[in-house]
């Protein structure tokens, strides 16, 4: 199997209320999103917190493709109403364009 690593940053909004809120809702991810992650062809997904500042890192077999996933995550009614939720949370990073909330990493080392 194939793997590629996609690494992406978001911002929480800085209030400990709401960080502790969005931890939780991750704790309990909705069993739709779940689904719908894995179809995408997601074989693992990891979230890291430093202060209000995010990192996701997946991991995808070779059936991801994201353009597809993001046609299919904006026509699914349960994703786009976890999208919401989770925008409660969220802010995009200072350099993020209108509408974009989670950015791509670029990778500069490996060793």
């Amino acid at each position: 199997m194939n793997i590629t690593r996609y690494c992406f940053t978001c911002d929480l909004k800085q209030d400990e209320v709401l960080i502790a809120e969005y931890k939780e809702q991750h704790q309990k991810v909705w069993p739709e999103i779940i689904a719908s992650i894995k179809e995408a062809g997601i074989v693992d997904m990891q979230i890291y917190l430093s202060g209000n500042r995010m990192l996701m890192i997946m991991e995808c077999d070779e059936t991801f493709d994201p353009v597809q996933r993001a046609k299919k995550d904006a026509n699914n009614p349960k994703v786009q109403e976890w999208e919401q939720l989770m925008w409660k949370y969220q802010q995009a990073i200072p350099w993020a364009k209108p509408g974009e909330k989670w950015i791509e990493m670029e990778k500069i080392f490996q060793l």
